[in-house]
């Protein structure tokens, strides 16, 4: 599985977390999918219009597991995008879909810690790099993102930490197929996240 460290949009400011707004939309809220299971399935406004593809039943099976006693780890944000024009020069393909998962320890603590989020980043790599090695037409990007806690402590230079966002992208030349090379990616990303102990 191809991987890479993404650069990502400049984050100048550090994230809350829980995050209050968006500046994509007022609408979007932080949902908290650990006490609100049943919500992964039917309010995450990215993926609804997609959910009769496979891949997005195995992202929703991402999310419940992550979001689930099962995991040392949880979703704080998630988005995506679907099929459209490939706008990536170097792959071959005519569509492209892309998305993303932020993670966080479910330990708050550890999120403070650089070196803790980068063991979390430098295992998802080295997990993902095993598996599926013949694969092309998908890969993951990680980056580290900077988050203030703001549950965490009363004073705010105690609760500035860290996020893993990760992002992941899939090329077809049909929508089938994109979404087909999707659900691939996300199996992998599914083995990797729950091989990290």
């Amino acid at each position: 599985m191809k991987t890479c460290e993404y650069a990502g949009a400049p984050f100048v400011e550090p994230r809350t977390h829980p995050w209050s707004d968006s500046t994509a939309s007022a609408a979007f809220r932080y949902m908290d999918l650990r006490a609100e299971p049943a919500l992964i399935r039917t309010a995450l406004e990215d993926l609804v219009p997609w959910s009769h593809y496979a891949a997005i039943d195995k992202l929703y099976e991402l999310l419940e597991w992550l979001n689930s006693s099962a995991s040392g780890i949880e979703t704080s944000d998630c988005a995506f995008n679907g099929p459209s024009a490939n706008e990536v020069a170097s792959v071959a393909k005519h569509l492209e879909c892309s998305g993303r998962i932020i993670v966080l320890f479910r330990a708050l603590a550890r999120n403070l810690v650089r070196t803790e989020v980068e063991a979390l980043k430098h295992g998802l790599h080295r997990r993902l790099a095993a598996l599926d090695p013949e694969f092309v037409w998908g890969m993951i990007g990680t980056t580290q993102v900077p988050v203030r806690y703001v549950t965490h402590a009363a004073a705010e230079d105690q609760q500035r930490g860290y996020q893993l966002m990760i992002s992941f992208w899939a090329w077809g030349d049909s929508e089938v197929e994109t979404m087909a090379n999707l659900h691939r990616v996300v199996k992998n990303l599914s083995r990797a996240l729950r091989a990290l102990r």
